[in-house]
């Protein structure tokens, strides 16, 4: 805290004068949930008096006042003199402080977060050390909640995990803009003209055409129909694509069946490599097996991504309904037998299809 940081190369002169000039700002570190966001506040020693009447840049940002010290908020034992400690600041407030910040930005609600992190870029520590590569694993936890939220029809949850989405890309955004890579508005335009291509029936541009032939005009070099998937898809999310891809070029099953067939032998092989012993057979069996499974499901018309997902949550629920049970019957789940633990899971499938449990019998082994 308090550390001063040296401008980046690349960083145009505005941005330099306008980081010398910028006060301390509070954290993004928290993240708005709830009623109220725990904001950090920085150690405010080194204000210069022009940081303190907090000016506007030229950027056109209002620098952020100080919020208020909350009650008894004195310095803990250890921390320099002056600095305080979190303070609880509700949504309003926050809301409040992010319009002084952004008066002067205009614009629509994108615009608004754009603002804000090239505000925060230049006044909180934190966001200045962020890179395109710190932020990945961000940008993609974001889009598994978000994701998470749809699956659970958790729609005000999806609010929020969308708004923590948007943050992220919109943060990559600016990143490039500060490169001079590329800014929203080519971001924006290269989107719309790819939509409009895609859909030239619909804007009087010529017939409908094909979306698989037009991607692949659309690709490099490369003319091979897996040409242009992402290194960094998820195993079983790319499982399906390369199969859609292939299915693309008519290499596929006419029917599930073929594909359940197909499943099938795959599991006469896996049995055999567990035979023979050898651990780098069995693992190449075993990806094939799940290879074929995800061909199965993509062919019943399904998503291996949402199935395997409600599988999961289905699971999930079904065994943590055994643990409550158990501990109804006063069984301790480590140490219980196997016919035990098959009893409990029987009796649990039994009441989520309506249908009455059996109770323990008097002589069941713990």
């Amino acid at each position: 805290m308090g550390s001063t940081r040296a401008p980046r190369p690349a960083a145009s002169c505005t941005r330099r004068r306008f980081r010398r000039r910028a006060p301390a700002s509070t954290s993004t570190q928290a993240r708005l949930r709830g009623s109220s966001v725990d904001i950090d506040r920085e150690e405010s020693e080194n204000r210069g008096p022009q940081q303190a009447r907090f000016p506007l840049n030229e950027a056109g940002f209002a620098a952020m006042p100080p919020p208020h010290r909350a009650p008894g908020a004195e310095s803990s034992p250890g921390e320099p003199p002056g600095t305080d400690r979190a303070v609880r600041v509700t949504d309003d407030e926050a809301l409040a402080r992010a319009r002084e910040v952004l008066s002067a930005s205009g614009g629509g609600a994108l615009e608004r977060v754009l603002a804000l992190l090239r505000f925060l870029r230049t006044a909180c520590p934190w966001d200045a050390r962020q890179t395109p590569h710190t932020l990945v694993a961000h940008l993609l936890e974001e889009a598994h909640e978000a994701a998470d939220a749809i699956r659970s029809e958790d729609w005000p949850g999806l609010r929020g995990e969308l708004g923590d989405l948007l943050l992220n890309l919109a943060f990559q955004v600016v990143l490039a803009e500060e490169e001079e890579r590329f800014d929203a508005d080519q971001v924006a335009d290269g989107v719309i003209a790819k939509m409009v291509r895609r859909h030239p029936h619909l804007f009087g541009l010529g017939e409908r055409v094909d979306w698989e032939a037009l991607k692949a005009a659309e690709r490099d070099d490369d003319a091979s129909a897996l040409a242009g998937l992402p290194e960094g898809l998820d195993p079983l999310l790319r499982a399906h694509r390369v199969q859609d891809r292939a299915a693309g070029v008519g290499f596929d099953w006419d029917e599930p069946r073929g594909a359940l067939e197909k499943l099938r032998e795959e599991a006469t092989e896996v049995e055999a490599a567990l035979a023979g012993g050898r651990p780098e057979d069995l693992e190449e069996e075993l990806g094939d097996l799940l290879f074929a499974a995800v061909n199965v499901v993509r062919l019943a018309g399904a998503h291996a991504d949402a199935v395997l997902s409600a599988a999961n949550r289905k699971f999930e629920e079904r065994f943590r309904a055994l643990e409550a049970r158990a501990a109804r019957e006063g069984v301790s789940l480590p140490g219980a037998s196997l016919e035990t633990l098959d009893r409990l899971w029987e009796a649990v499938k039994a009441e989520a299809r309506g249908q009455p449990a059996s109770p323990p019998p008097a002589d069941e082994p713990s």
